[in-house]
């Protein structure tokens, strides 16, 4: 079997398990033209397996600078057999890079379900879940991963950074954080469907040698939330969010993860 396959199996089957997936540049900050590998990447505390990135799996792929959105969708190869999507990129500036993917079904026992839930900080569905005497029931889900990236391109920033990308679940930074120094605090908002999205779980990610970090806070009535980075490096900020579904496809629930990674230069103090 080939080994994209086979990993962009993997993720079909255990990704919503409290897996992370991510997308990351083989570098943040690359030269005016200079080739950017863009790779896929599921696990736990912020290491993971490289998945196959192609149409199969993903529903949009789309490119954000100054000059505007480019969809890159059609690009992408027709299998998973490719581990990563080569970029270049004409202007200086910050690149943001999005992905939505395909919707994908899991069904979970009771009790990894509500693990799950509880890891995530959707103690509200599992409330739910009493309520409708769901409890012991097996965690019908259908999961879309929301993620996002951001590139400086020839040592440059702007305010792209910033943009909204309409994704259904979405993490939009409220400063630059490649501006960011060590001990500032990351101001982002939570978007679902557009609208800010109160008392979702903020994680913020990062590994700093082989210590893992993991940065936890609440958005408040705006949907928004502020974590102080203490040092450079980078950093992948994640959250979840569930609701029912309404369609009666098999599945009992809609998950939505957002993802955000980048680069927040060490400077000296």
């Amino acid at each position: 079997m080939n080994k994209w396959f086979f990993l962009g199996a993997l993720w079909l089957t255990s990704a919503a398990q409290a897996h992370e997936f991510w997308m990351t540049p083989d570098r943040f900050s690359p030269s005016v033209r200079g080739a950017v590998d863009l790779s896929l990447w599921v696990g736990e505390n912020f290491q993971g397996d490289p998945v196959g990135f192609g149409r199969p799996m993903a529903a949009s792929l789309r490119w954000y600078s100054r000059s505007g959105e480019v969809q890159l969708t059609p690009q992408l190869p027709d299998s998973l057999d490719q581990g990563s999507v080569a970029l270049a990129f004409e202007q200086a500036g910050t690149q943001l890079i999005a992905l939505d993917t395909q919707p994908f079904t899991i069904e979970l026992s009771a009790d990894t379900f509500t693990a799950y839930l509880r890891e995530e900080g959707l103690e509200r569905v599992i409330a739910q879940r009493k309520a409708s005497g769901q409890s012991a029931q097996p965690g019908r889900e259908r999961y879309r991963r929301h993620v996002k990236t951001l590139l400086s391109v020839g040592g440059r920033t702007d305010a792209v950074s910033g943009v909204r990308t309409g994704q259904t679940l979405e993490i939009v930074p409220l400063a630059n954080p490649q501006l960011l120094n060590p001990g500032d605090a990351l101001a982002v908002e939570v978007l679902f469907m557009g609208v800010p999205l109160q008392g979702a779980l903020v994680k913020v990610w990062n590994l700093r040698g082989s210590q893992l970090n993991v940065l936890r806070t609440r958005t408040d009535a705006a949907g928004k939330s502020s974590t102080t980075l203490p040092w450079g490096g980078v950093w992948m900020v994640s959250v979840v969010h569930m609701v029912p579904t309404t369609d009666g496809q098999g599945q009992d629930w809609d998950s939505h993860w957002g993802n955000l990674t980048f680069e927040m230069p060490s400077r000296p103090g």
